[in-house]
C-alpha cells in the first residue's frame, strides 16, 4: 500500500512541477529572443537615421558598432549600392536577397525565431531608410544569437534547478506524508496480529497519524482490552466453577460412601455413584481445559522458551504405567520443545482413549529431522470412528454416537496442548480398523 501512495503522490508531484517548469522555459527563451530582437531592432532605427544624413557619421557608427558586437552591417540606397558597410556583408550574398526585397518594399520583416540553448548561426534584420512610399534604402544587420542562446542556457539552467528542488521537496514531502498515513495502519496491523496470535491486551499508539486514525487505534486498544477481560473472565468462570464444585462433590461422595453400607448392591445407588464419578471427571476435565488454553495464551504472547522433553523417556515411562506396548528407538534421543508433563498429559489421553475403545493401544515415534519436528502415534484396533467424524472429535463436549464413557474434553484438552506448544494433534482411521491419533511436536535445534 505504501508504494502504491507513493506512485500516486510521486506522480502528482512530478506532474504538477512539470506543468510549472515547461512555461517558464517557454517564457524565458520567448522572454530572451525579444529582448535580442528590441536590441537589433534600435540598433537598425538608428543607423536608419543617419543615413539619411552624415554619412561619415553612418560610416563611423557602423564601424564601431561592427568592432564592438562583431555583426557585421550593410547600408544600401534604393537602387542597390553600397552607402556604407562595414564586415563582410555583400549586396550579392543571396542570403541577404529575400531581406533586402521586402524592407525596399516596406514590407513587415519575417518574425525571429524563439532562441533556444541549442540555437547557433546568425539573424538577418532589415530596416527601410524613410517611410512610406518614400524608401530610399535599407539598413541590414546580420546579428549572431551565440550571447542569446547562452543567456536562455544559463535561465534555463535556474528553472531546471528550480524544478529539481521543488521535485525534492515533494519526494520528501510524499515520504513523510505516506509514512504520517500509513504508520498508525502498519501498527494497527501489529495489533491485529498480536491479538489473532493470542497476545492479551495487544495495544497499538494512538498519538501519531490523522485524527481518524488516532481514533481508530484508541479503539483498537479498548477492545483488545475487552477481548482480553472477557478471556480472562471466561478462565476464571472455568477454573472457579470447578474448584467451587469440588467441595459439594467431595460431600456428595462422602456421603455415598457412608450410604453404600446401608443401602448394599443396588441399581439405582451403583447408578448415582457412577453419575457423581462423571461428574468429578468433568470437573478434571475442565480444570484440565482450562490449563491448557492459559498456556495456550502465554505461549502466544511470547512467554519464555518452554522446558525440553526427551520423547521417548515420556513414551516408556507412560506406557508402562498404562500396559501399552510401544516401539521406542534404542540410542536415539528425540528432544522436542515442550515439557514433559504436557507430553505425558496428551499421551495419557490418547491412551486412554485407545484403553476404552480398542484393544490398549501401540505407541510409535519418529523424527523428521529435515521437517524439524518429532512424532508418536497411539494406535488401536478397536471400531474407530467414520471419516465425517473425525473432525469432530477434538471439539468439547463431543463423544461417539455408540458411547456415552468419558467427559468428551479429553482430545479437546490434547489438542490444545499440542497447538499451544507449536504442535498438531490429527486422527486418522488405522488398517484395517480402529483409530490412529498421531501428535507432532517442533524438535530442538541442534547447537
Amino acid at each position: 500500500m505504501r508504494r502504491r501512495l507513493l506512485v500516486v503522490l510521486l506522480l502528482f508531484s512530478a506532474t504538477a512541477v512539470t506543468a510549472f517548469a515547461l512555461p517558464l522555459l517557454s517564457s524565458t527563451a520567448a522572454e530572451r529572443t525579444q529582448r535580442f530582437v528590441i536590441s537589433r531592432t534600435a540598433d537598425l532605427d538608428r543607423f536608419a537615421a543617419l543615413a539619411t544624413g552624415d554619412r561619415e557619421a553612418l560610416a563611423a557608427e557602423i564601424t564601431a558598432f561592427t568592432a564592438l558586437y562583431a555583426e557585421p552591417v550593410l547600408v544600401l540606397d534604393g537602387q542597390r549600392q553600397v552607402v556604407a558597410r562595414s564586415g563582410d556583408l555583400s549586396p550579392d550574398d543571396p542570403a541577404l536577397s529575400e531581406a533586402v526585397d521586402a524592407a525596399l518594399r516596406n514590407q513587415p520583416a519575417a518574425p525571429v525565431p524563439t532562441v533556444r540553448p541549442w540555437s547557433t548561426g546568425t539573424v538577418v534584420f532589415a530596416r527601410p531608410v524613410g517611410t512610406g512610399t518614400g524608401v530610399a534604402g535599407v539598413v541590414v544587420l546580420r546579428a549572431s544569437t551565440d550571447l542569446a542562446a547562452s543567456d536562455v542556457a544559463v535561465g534555463w539552467a535556474w528553472v531546471l534547478a528550480g524544478a529539481l528542488a521543488a521535485g525534492l521537496g515533494c519526494v520528501a514531502l510524499a515520504l513523510v506524508v505516506s509514512r504520517w498515513l500509513l504508520r498508525p495502519l502498519a501498527e494497527l496491523e501489529g495489533g491485529v496480529r498480536a491479538v489473532t496470535s493470542g497476545q492479551r491486551r495487544a495495544h497499538v499508539p494512538s498519538s501519531s497519524g490523522p485524527r481518524e486514525l488516532r481514533a481508530l487505534s484508541e479503539s483498537f486498544n479498548r477492545m483488545s482490552d475487552a477481548v482480553s477481560e472477557a478471556a480472562d473472565q471466561q478462565r476464571r468462570l472455568i477454573a472457579d466453577t470447578s474448584h467451587q464444585l469440588r467441595n459439594p462433590l467431595a460431600a456428595l461422595r462422602l456421603r455415598m460412601d457412608v450410604l453404600s453400607a446401608q443401602v448394599g448392591p443396588d441399581g439405582t445407588y451403583r447408578a448415582a455413584v457412577a453419575e457423581v464419578e462423571r461428574l468429578e471427571s468433568l470437573l478434571d476435565g475442565l480444570l484440565a481445559l482450562a490449563t491448557a488454553e492459559s498456556t495456550a495464551t502465554e505461549a502466544a504472547a511470547g512467554g519464555r522458551e518452554p522446558a525440553l522433553a526427551d520423547l521417548g523417556a515420556v513414551v516408556a515411562d507412560r506406557a508402562d504405567f498404562w500396559s501399552a506396548t510401544a516401539d521406542i528407538p534404542t540410542g536415539l534421543a528425540i528432544l522436542v520443545r515442550c515439557p514433559e508433563s504436557d507430553v505425558a498429559q496428551v499421551l495419557d489421553v490418547l491412551i486412554d482413549n485407545a484403553v476404552k475403545h480398542g484393544d490398549g493401544g501401540h505407541v510409535t515415534l519418529g523424527a523428521d529431522r529435515a521437517a524439524g519436528t518429532a512424532w508418536l502415534e497411539v494406535t488401536d484396533h478397536g471400531p474407530g470412528l467414520p471419516p465425517d467424524q473425525l473432525a469432530l472429535a477434538t471439539t468439547r463436549f463431543w463423544r461417539g454416537g455408540t458411547t456415552t464413557r468419558g467427559t468428551g474434553l479429553g482430545l479437546a484438552i490434547a489438542d490444545r496442548v499440542a497447538t499451544a506448544r507449536g504442535g498438531t494433534l490429527s486422527l486418522s482411521t488405522a488398517d484395517p480398523h480402529g483409530l490412529r491419533a498421531r501428535l507432532t511436536l517442533p524438535l530442538e535445534p541442534p547447537l
